[in-house]
């Protein structure tokens, strides 16, 4: 089967899976959790074989294009998802991290055909550095939208206590959700600085310059400096809870921008469509 297929399949899966975890959210059942689980692992598999299919065909790593680059930030949000729920056993979260992973891959197969089509990579991208800035970019892309997750879920928690409500008491405690918001941001921050570290040589190794203030350059810094600061606030300041939360919100606009606004809103080395 062609790879759009195994996306396409990947599509349908992460919306069940969506459905599933807000069913479960809503109804706090646990079985409907444990199946939106394994609904969401199967879509990923669907997902890495369509992955892999495309770069056997194009005989590259598929991270050249907004199609491709789409498909793969939604698989990157899946897997930190999954790896976050494994260790800290909340499947509530996918709540509000799957249906970001769905939107990804569905926005990616809205694209036109000719936006889809497998084309030779240009020649400043016919470098090891492809696969290792990207991967790592997006993964750190990755992480944050997971703590974009669970800041959302933090402010409404903080929202419904305010107010007698039910669905409160199906939401995790605060705590639990502005920790698990740090613990994700520290580690995207780890992959940001590796693929903004990566980009710089690769840039140097493609134009003769580290650095060129090219507007997807000049935006990842700002990425990286709300981030940073919102690492460095909490630990000097102790910021955290509602303004950790809304700081975390404020970094994942960054991120959104960076990857797309940018592409869509100013000319630079980093355009692709």
């Amino acid at each position: 089967m062609d790879s759009s297929v195994w996306f396409g399949i990947a599509l349908v899966v992460y919306g069940l899976s969506t459905l599933l975890y807000i069913g479960s959210l809503l109804f706090k059942k646990l079985n409907l959790s444990r199946v939106a689980t394994f609904v969401i692992i199967i879509g990923a598999c669907a997902h890495t074989i369509g992955l892999l299919i495309r770069t056997i065909k194009a005989g590259h790593a598929p991270f050249s294009n907004l199609y491709e680059s789409m498909v793969f930030f939604s698989l990157s949000i899946v897997i930190v998802y999954f790896l976050i729920e494994y260790r800290y056993k909340l499947k509530v979260i996918g709540a509000f991290v799957s249906p970001i992973a769905f939107l990804a891959i569905a926005y990616a197969s809205l694209l036109p055909p000719q936006y889809k089509k497998i084309t030779p990579l240009a020649p400043a991208l016919q470098s090891y550095w492809l696969e290792i800035h990207v991967i790592t970019c997006f993964l750190g892309y990755a992480a944050f939208t997971v703590a974009f997750g669970a800041s959302v879920m933090y402010l409404v928690k903080e929202w419904l206590s305010k107010r007698p409500h039910g669905f409160y008491q199906k939401l995790p405690i605060e705590d639990l959700l502005d920790e698990l918001g740090y613990r994700t941001i520290a580690i995207g921050m780890v992959f940001l600085t590796l693929g903004i570290i990566t980009g710089a040589a690769w840039a140097n190794y493609a134009w003769g310059t580290y650095w060129s203030w090219d507007p997807k350059e000049t935006w990842a810094l700002i990425t990286w400096l709300i981030y940073a600061i919102y690492l460095h606030a909490r630990v000097t300041t102790g910021w955290r809870k509602k303004k950790a939360a809304w700081l975390s919100i404020i970094g994942f606009a960054a991120v959104i921008f960076t990857y797309l606004g940018v592409n869509f809103l100013m000319a630079g080395l980093h355009s692709y469509v």
